[in-house]
């Protein structure tokens, strides 16, 4: 017999780096999961990943308190931010875009370094080859105030 879905929920977790503090352990504890066996297999599972890059987990979990989770690849504004070198700044010290993007450029990168990006997320993206991908990265790009050489 196939198990009652209970629901589904996302979050946003360094690779690992998961712990019961806030905000995992509240939102897994009010849902009935076990706050600690997320976090031992999130961990394993994003060990081989960069440590602290953020990975959106959809959550699914059950009525009988069991869970699945399926994570993506850190969003491309985090590649895009690594490959132009951006300096965290601002109260959370996390490197930013332009306050103003298409009027301002806060730094470059190479089309070589978009299409690693395109590659590297491509499972996650909406695109059938590795131009529509890139074309998806330049936008991201765009709108961050970055430019691409």
């Amino acid at each position: 017999m196939a198990k009652k879905l209970a629901g589904t929920m996302k979050l946003q977790v360094p690779a690992g780096q998961a712990n019961p503090s806030p905000p995992v352990g509240p939102a897994l504890g009010q849902r009935g999961i076990n706050i600690m066996e997320f976090c031992k297999a999130f961990n394993a599972k994003t060990a081989d990943m960069e440590q602290g890059a953020p990975c959106p987990t959809v959550i699914t979990y059950y009525q009988d308190k069991s869970f699945t989770m399926d994570i993506k690849t850190p969003p491309a504004s985090y590649y895009l931010k690594k490959a132009a070198g951006l300096k965290p700044v601002g109260k959370r010290n996390r490197p930013r875009g332009a306050e103003n993007p298409g009027r301002e450029t806060v730094a470059t990168v190479t089309s070589k370094q978009v299409r690693e990006i395109a590659e590297a997320k491509m499972k996650d993206l909406n695109a059938n080859d590795v131009e529509g991908a890139m074309q998806i990265i330049l936008g991201s790009a765009r709108s961050m105030g970055i430019e691409v050489k």
